[in-house]
């Protein structure tokens, strides 16, 4: 057995603009779920302060939702929103991660946009939790190398990525590519990656008992001459496991609290740890490149971003959403007040198109997107007129 392995635990929470109110209206018992899934997280680690360590991103749009009074006043019956995001505030079991405001996969939008979709996540994560971030989470880990300058402007210390992007230059084994953190750089900038397991995170995301994790962990550990950081990401109020409400069948109470249980009797040597800890331990190590990608959704692998351009329909989508924002970003350097304010309603609906789940599903949602770029154009274009007549 290993001496010793650190495991992050880190999960996305994400819905989109207005998708929970309509649950709500149409499919009540998902909303119900979705929820208790994450009413469940803070409720399930009460006790387990000392040792329990979850990193949490919530996408711009999901706290939008829920610190909305009429929100919280529609689904008190269900679940105490206000109290959810108090427990939230336990800085003893919940790291935050920063995020982009409405969920883009950055590589597919428009370069122009990434940092006001990161600036106004930080303005609505000070506003929620009271506290800096140190670490980001590109929405669907859709990474490439240039946003490292923008992340370290912006004080992040690391960024997570999927390790079937990791491309190390220098030698380095197996164990070293994915259980040690490393540095990336691009031009003068560089920040620490940290590298999800793909294959633990997909049993993560799917169910799995504590018996098979640890074995597998170790196997996958043993030959590592250092202290290992096992980094499993996923969804963390999507599907099954995460939804069920029956403690012998969702992850929180089968298998994370045999996890916890297990660490404090110190019958196993894996131990939960936030990175920012491991990091100040035991630091990063070599430099690599990664691929510009995401992390895998269902039988799509991440390369290419197939999820979301795969049909024309999508590509003529996110085609749409670079010409949109290019005829703003034109116009906004203007002087005019009356100009600033009306590119201020555009802008955010540009923003909001850019939505990962409006090109995810197929062609299902696209008409989303479109939505917002008929607004923001309608307005770019009535903002130019004034400006010529001007």
């Amino acid at each position: 057995m290993n001496t010793l392995i650190n495991h992050a635990l880190v999960l996305n929470l994400h819905q989109p603009s207005g998708n929970l109110e309509y649950l709500l209206e149409n499919k009540q018992w998902e909303a119900k779920e979705i929820l208790w899934a994450m009413d469940r997280m803070p409720r399930s680690l009460w006790g387990y302060e000392d040792i329990a360590r979850v990193h949490l991103s919530l996408s711009g749009t999901l706290l939008e939702t829920l610190i909305n009074p009429d929100f919280q006043e529609k689904v008190y019956g269900i679940t105490k929103v206000g109290d959810l995001l108090w427990f939230l505030q336990n800085t003893n079991l919940f790291h935050i991660l920063g995020t982009g405001y409405y969920h883009p996969v950055f590589p597919l939008i428009p370069e122009n946009d990434w940092k006001e979709q990161c600036t106004r996540w930080l303005g609505i994560g000070k506003h929620v939790f009271w506290r800096s971030f140190s670490g980001f989470w590109p929405p669907e880990m859709g990474f490439c190398m240039e946003m490292i300058p923008l992340l370290k402007n912006l004080g992040y210390r690391y960024v997570l990525v999927d390790s079937k992007h990791i491309e190390p230059l220098e030698k380095m084994s197996w164990e070293e590519i994915h259980y040690r953190p490393h540095f990336a750089k691009f031009g003068n900038d560089e920040i620490i990656v940290i590298v999800r397991d793909r294959e633990l995170s997909d049993a993560q995301e799917a169910g799995m008992d504590w018996g098979w994790f640890s074995y597998e962990v170790n196997q996958r550990t043993k030959f590592c001459n250092f202290v290992p950081l096992v980094t499993t990401c996923t969804d963390g109020e999507n599907g099954g496991w995460f939804r069920n409400t029956n403690d012998k069948s969702n992850f929180w109470q089968y298998f994370y609290r045999e996890f916890m249980n297990k660490t404090r009797s110190g019958l196993c040597n894996i131990k939960p740890v936030f990175i920012d800890n491991y990091l100040d331990t035991h630091g990063a190590h070599g430099y690599v490149n990664v691929k510009t990608g995401a992390w895998n959704t269902g039988w799509h692998h991440g390369e290419g971003f197939v999820q979301w351009t795969g049909s024309q329909e999508q590509k003529n989508t996110l085609d749409r959403i670079k010409k949109v924002s290019g005829k703003f970003h034109q116009l906004s350097d203007s002087n005019n007040k009356i100009v600033k304010n009306d590119l201020e309603e555009a802008y955010w609906r540009i923003l909001r198109s850019e939505t990962s789940c409006n090109v995810f599903w197929g062609e299902a949602w696209v008409h989303r997107c479109h939505q917002d770029l008929d607004l923001a154009e309608d307005i770019i274009d009535s903002a130019i007129h004034n400006v010529s007549i001007s």
